[in-house]
């Protein structure tokens, strides 16, 4: 069983930068792709990025491609997801979340079999 616990959210300024980190607990997280999901208020759950096992792949939504970058430290069993140029619109709750033997392209919620209990993003405007 994978647990997965984020951690990094906050108050930020537009414009500004914040780092998420999720770390996971088992052995074998490297078989694991990773994902990056967001929900605002009244919305549904979306797809950031995504990030393979190796960390050789990653794919990403258009709002934020160019603006946040997915890595991971599979050593250290933790995948981040940097945030730069934040606009008012991220504001959301973000989950990362878990795929064994995954792919990085994979946007579907019912793909990942584990989650975190997310982590709060506000940016002022």
């Amino acid at each position: 069983q994978v647990q997965l616990v984020e951690s990094g959210g906050g108050l930020v300024q537009a414009g500004g930068s914040l780092r998420l980190s999720c770390r996971a607990s088992g052995r074998t997280f490297s078989n694991y792709a990773m994902g990056w999901f967001r929900q605002a208020p009244g919305k549904e759950r979306e797809f950031v990025g995504g990030i393979s096992g190796s960390g050789g792949s990653t794919n990403y939504a258009d709002s934020v491609k160019g603006r946040f970058t997915i890595s991971r430290d599979n050593a250290k069993n933790t995948v981040y997801l940097q945030m730069n140029s934040l606009q008012p619109e991220d504001t959301a709750v973000y989950y990362c979340a878990a795929a064994q033997y995954g792919r990085s392209w994979w946007k579907q919620l019912e793909s990942y079999d584990h989650w975190g209990q997310g982590t709060q993003v506000t940016v002022s405007s």
